[in-house]
C-alpha cells in the first residue's frame, strides 16, 4: 500500500502529518510512502529529510496515486475530488461539522478515519492526537501571555524593592488546562483554577496549582471526562466565584469545549471591564467561538485596556514539536488499523469502530450521525 502525505493549505497551519524520522520506521515495517514536495517545510523538515529517511517526494499532481492519504486538517473538496475511490483517508475532521465534505467522502466511497474521534483509552493513548497537541496549546498559552503582560511571572526580590509573583487564572483542568498550570508555576507564577469537575481538583493541586472549589461540585454528573450535568445554582455559584478571582488575575486563560457545540461562554464584556489595566486574556477556544466574548478570531485585539488573543492555532506555533507528536499519534492509528499490504476492517473493534467515519459509501460513526441528517 502507498502512502500519500499532503502538504497543509488551511490557514495559520504550520504542521505536517507525518516527519521524517517516523517516515524511516514505517518504511522498515514495509510500506512506501511518498511526501507532497514542501509538505515539511513550515515544520523545519526539508524534502531531502524525507528523501533520507526512504520517501518519494513528489509533486502535488503526483501524490494522489496513492491509496492511504494522512493530513493534519480535513480534507478539502478539491482534494477529495483528486482522491480515487474507495482509498482511505486520515486526518482530524470534527465531521459533525462538515455534512459537505462529508458528503463527498460517501459519494467517493472512501473510508475517512477521524483523529479526533479515537477512543480516550487506555489502548489508544498512543494515537491520542487531541491530548498531544492540547498539551503544546496549554504551554504556548502561557508564554503568549507572559510575553504579553508588561510584568514578570516570578517573585523576584532586589535592592530596589520586592516584586510580587503575577497571579494566573485558568479555566478548566483538561490536558491543555494542566500543561498551562505546569508551565505557569514553573515560571514563578501564583495559578488558580476554576473546573466543574471535582475529580480535577487533586490534579491541579499535584501541579502546585490552587483549585477553586464551589459549593455542591459532589452532585455535578460526569460522563467519560466531561461534565454532562450541572445544575443552575452551582453555575451560578460558579460565576460569582470567577467574577471575584478575575478582577486580581493578571493573566486569565481558557480552554473550555463542549463537544458538537459552540465553546461555552465563560468571560462576559462586564467581567472584561472589571479585570486590572493591563491584564491579558488567551482564549484557547477561540476556533469554536471562544471563552471571552470579545475575543476575535486569530487576532490580538485590546478591549477595555485588557489586552486578548484569540490564536487560531496554538499548536501550529510550535510546528516541529507539533508535527512529530502528531506523526507518532497517527502512525500509531496506521499500524494498529493496518500492515504493509492490507487494511484490517474489524467493524466490532473498539478503536476501528470509534474513529471510522465514513466506510463503503456509508456514513457509520454513531456520533456523528446523531447531528448530521442527510
Amino acid at each position: 500500500m502507498l502512502i500519500g502525505v499532503l502538504k497543509e493549505t488551511k490557514d495559520f497551519e504550520n504542521r505536517v502529518a507525518m516527519t521524517p524520522d517516523i517516515v524511516k520506521q514505517l518504511v522498515k515495517k514495509g510500506f512506501s510512502i511518498q511526501v507532497e514536495s514542501g509538505a515539511g517545510n513550515a515544520s523545519s523538515f526539508a524534502d531531502q529529510d524525507y528523501l533520507h529517511a526512504g520517501a518519494q517526494v513528489v509533486s502535488n499532481k503526483d501524490v494522489f496515486s496513492a491509496t492511504i492519504f494522512l493530513k493534519v486538517n480535513i480534507f478539502t473538496l478539491d482534494e477529495i475530488q483528486q482522491i480515487q475511490p474507495e482509498s482511505i483517508c486520515i486526518s482530524f475532521m470534527y465531521a459533525y461539522t462538515q455534512p459537505l465534505i462529508l458528503k463527498a467522502l460517501l459519494e467517493k466511497k472512501i473510508s475517512a478515519f477521524a483523529m479526533d474521534a479515537v477512543p480516550r483509552i487506555s489502548r489508544a493513548q498512543k494515537m491520542d492526537a487531541l491530548s498531544s497537541q492540547a498539551n503544546l496549546a496549554g504551554y504556548k498559552a502561557v508564554l503568549l501571555g507572559a510575553n504579553a503582560l508588561t510584568k514578570i511571572f516570578p517573585l523576584m526580590m532586589t535592592a530596589a524593592g520586592t516584586i510580587t509573583p503575577a497571579k494566573v487564572l485558568i479555566f478548566g483542568a483538561g490536558v491543555a488546562g494542566l500543561q498551562a498550570i505546569a508551565t505557569g508555576k514553573r515560571l514563578g507564577a501564583i495559578v488558580e483554577v476554576s473546573d466543574v469537575r471535582p475529580e480535577t481538583k487533586e490534579q491541579v493541586e499535584s501541579l502546585g496549582g490552587r483549585f477553586l472549589s464551589v459549593e455542591g461540585a459532589d452532585a455535578v454528573k460526569v460522563e467519560g471526562g466531561y461534565a454532562s450535568e450541572i445544575s443552575a445554582e452551582f453555575l451560578a455559584k460558579q460565576k460569582e466565584l470567577i467574577e471575584d478571582k478575575i478582577k486580581d488575575a493578571d493573566l486569565v486563560i481558557t480552554t473550555a469545549l463542549v463537544i458538537g457545540k459552540k465553546a461555552p461562554i465563560l468571560i462576559t464584556e462586564e467581567m472584561v471591564k472589571s479585570m486590572k489595566t493591563g491584564a491579558v486574556i488567551v482564549d484557547l477556544a477561540v476556533e469554536s467561538g471562544g471563552n471571552c466574548s470579545l475575543s476575535e478570531f486569530s487576532k490580538t485585539v485590546e478591549k477595555h485596556s485588557v489586552t486578548i488573543i484569540g490564536e487560531a492555532n496554538l499548536p501550529s506555533l510550535l510546528s516541529t514539536n507539533a508535527s512529530q507528536l502528531y506523526a507518532t499519534n497517527i502512525s500509531a492509528l496506521l499500524l494498529h488499523l493496518a500492515n504493509n499490504e492490507t487494511f484490517h476492517w474489524d467493524m466490532e473493534e473498539e478503536i476501528t469502530s470509534g474513529a471510522l467515519i465514513t466506510h463503503q459509501g456509508n456514513l457509520v460513526h454513531a456520533f456523528t450521525k446523531q447531528i448530521v441528517n442527510f
